[in-house]
């Protein structure tokens, strides 16, 4: 009896351990799932809305639709716990170690590798590359390399020296606003595209943190923010500069078309066969990043063993959750928005458009998951001062309020540069006003919520 006892306790003990750690491992899940879906749940219900009022789709597009939304869910939360787990810990201590040795020529020579490996392979440039049939895609998409690379240079040695960002800001958009004046107006429209999509947004912001953790002023933190903003520029000015050299070519892009499956099992096809291609496309993205992350370790072995396995899970997670989401995204969720908008645009009070699209833009923005990255780092950079929640309807106001300019342009035709010049000008304006921490945020959120 007395030995039985003492076994039955033991085994009880393991059992109880044994729930603990599957508690504590759907615990990790439950956060960014949760997030996730309280974030493309609006959205979808927006969607299906004007499905079943204003503008009718076939039941198979509809379908086509659900399980994007599905994808896109399931997909946002692994990026958002996988880039938690390796892209920010990765940036940190990467722009910490560039920062140890304080020579300037090592700093400028990795940032300036980091900025065009994360960018040449990124699927979104491809994308827009291939949109622009004036000039071949390899020489776009390494101007766009080259570009950020520099301005992540200039970014880093920013935070270094403690230069005022709306200085660089004036500055650089001067140059941009300049030059667009010699270049055809054709050009405008993919250039300022461009800066958009380009970065790796995570690994981009990490890094900041990671520099700006050597200076030990006040203003560090704040200016931990501005690398994005910087690296937007760089792609703007390199497309301009590519403008001067070739001409336009009737440049548009291609749009997407309305999934027509003639059963659940062909639409379920048009899934199974979209999602090697995103396989391929991402991992050719993350490979940069993860054979920089091997070298990084082998060199300066900064990181222990359990670091290094929770990275590479947390790669495998971003991985998996980039696949998913743009899997949902482009097999489901585009081809419907593009429905939309034609059939909107279509109708005889077509203005209702810029209310429409300004109510899906105050919620589509919490479904693009280098939002949630970037809000809870400023979150923590200014210890609670600046909510997530507030963050996020700001964020909300602001794209609603873009998108509704934008339904303008497109119905009217108006150019592009009497929306631009006003609104960098006054966001200029306004950095001189607010504190500085919040003009590194401001412009660094522009380039995140697009």
């Amino acid at each position: 009896m007395s030995r039985k006892k003492p076994d039955l306790l033991t085994q009880q003990a393991r059992l109880r351990r044994k729930h603990r750690e599957k508690g504590q491992v759907l615990a990790i899940f439950r956060k960014p799932m949760r997030e996730s879906l309280t974030s493309v749940l609006p959205i979808t219900a927006i969607v299906l809305l004007l499905c079943f009022t204003v503008t009718p789709v076939s039941n198979n597009a509809m379908m086509a639709f659900l399980v994007g939304s599905l994808l896109l869910i399931v997909g946002m939360g692994l990026f958002s716990l996988g880039s938690e787990m390796s892209m920010i810990p990765l940036g940190e201590a990467v722009g910490k170690e560039i920062t140890r040795s304080k020579k300037v020529w090592i700093i400028v020579a990795i940032s300036f590798l980091i900025g065009v490996i994360i960018t040449v392979a990124e699927p979104d440039l491809q994308v827009l590359a291939s949109q622009v049939p004036a000039i071949e895609n390899d020489v776009i998409i390494w101007s766009v390399a080259l570009g950020v690379g520099v301005f992540l240079v200039i970014a880093l040695l920013r935070i270094l020296l403690g230069i005022p960002l709306s200085y660089l800001l004036i500055g650089f958009y001067a140059v941009v606003f300049t030059l667009a004046m010699f270049v055809s107006p054709d050009f405008w429209s993919i250039a300022f595209d461009s800066g958009g999509v380009t970065m790796t947004v995570p690994f981009i912001m990490a890094l900041g943190v990671g520099v700006s953790a050597v200076r030990n002023d006040k203003h560090a933190g704040g200016d931990s923010f501005g690398l994005v903003a910087l690296c937007s520029i760089g792609p703007i000015l390199t497309v301009l500069l590519l403008g001067l050299l070739y001409k336009p070519d009737g440049s548009s892009y291609t749009p997407v078309t309305v999934p027509d499956a003639q059963d659940t099992v062909e639409m379920f096809r048009s899934y199974t066969h979209a999602l090697p291609e995103y396989f391929k496309e991402i991992l050719v993205s993350l490979a940069p990043i993860a054979g920089f992350f091997l070298i990084f370790q082998l060199l300066t072995r900064r990181l222990n063993r359990r670091q290094v396995m929770s990275m590479i899970v947390g790669f495998l997670y971003t991985y998996l959750g980039l696949v998913l989401f743009l899997t949902g995204v482009n097999v489901g969720f585009m081809p419907v928005g593009n429905f939309l908008g034609q059939s909107i645009a279509s109708l005889e009070c077509s203005w209702v458009l810029i209310p429409i699209a300004m109510v899906i833009g105050y919620f589509i923005v919490a479904a693009e998951p280098a939002v949630h990255i970037l809000n809870r780092q400023v979150e923590e950079i200014t210890a609670g001062s600046i909510p997530a929640s507030a963050m996020n309807l700001a964020l909300s106001i602001g794209v609603s309020v873009s998108l509704a300019l934008a339904m303008i342009r497109v119905l009217t035709g108006i150019s592009i540069m009497w929306f631009l010049l006003p609104g960098y000008a006054l966001s200029l304006i306004l950095s001189f006003v607010v504190p500085k921490i919040f003009t590194s945020i401001a412009f660094d959120s522009g380039g995140v919520a697009s």
